[in-house]
């Protein structure tokens, strides 16, 4: 099966774009495009989307506001945020409100497109500028709580959208070793998932 794509843009060049490159794409089909969080909250449900391009600046509601609710009306649906820039303050509640991976909008079409499938599949992709922060944030820990070197690297995989084998893969190591990683990392930083440990940095004004 496809993986299903709908988009809230208020910029039409960009919803047409974006859209255009999904449908193009062997795999993916764009099956709504929206220019306002009023327009998709009654209609993203029926058109059945596995993950929505929900941009943050939005007339009327805006994208952090409507997260909830396009998340109450299609449950299973995975939501990525797009902006131009990356608001510290915005991102944090993006991701307390459900958000499931945060991209800026210059993302080139490929990382688009493996972001969009690996949210489908669970994962909770960054674009590098925030995966970066991510990891910055983790190295100003205090000492007892610093991520080891395999920790940080295994951090960044995870915030890019990589599935725990995945980035076993890419680190050369079995998916018991990621998940003892995983482990050290959240009792390390007194946390228990990934969008948490994003999360806590936001609140602390590290990243």
């Amino acid at each position: 099966m496809p993986v299903r794509v709908a988009i809230v843009d208020d910029d039409q060049a960009l919803l047409e774009s974006l859209g255009s490159i999904i449908d193009a794409a062997e795999g993916f089909e764009c099956v709504g495009r929206f220019a306002s969080a009023e327009e998709a909250l009654p209609r993203v449900r029926q058109e059945g989307a596995d993950v929505l391009l929900l941009d943050i600046q939005l007339p009327g509601i805006s994208g952090d506001q409507a997260i909830g609710r396009l998340r109450e009306a299609c449950p299973a649906m995975r939501v990525l945020m797009l902006t131009v820039f990356s608001d510290r303050d915005r991102l944090f509640r993006c991701l307390c409100h459900g958000a499931h991976g945060y991209l800026l909008k210059g993302t080139p079409p490929a990382k688009l497109l493996d972001a969009i499938a690996a949210a489908r599949d669970g994962g909770s992709p960054f674009s590098p500028e925030i995966a970066r922060h991510i990891v910055a944030f983790f190295q100003k820990t205090d000492p007892s709580a610093r991520l080891a070197t395999q920790e940080q690297r295994l951090l960044s995989l995870l915030a890019e959208g990589y599935s725990y084998q995945a980035a076993a893969d890419r680190m050369h190591v079995s998916v018991n070793t990621v998940r003892n990683y995983i482990r050290s990392i959240y009792e390390k930083l007194h946390v228990h998932s990934k969008s948490a440990a994003v999360s806590k940095a936001l609140r602390e004004g590290l990243i």
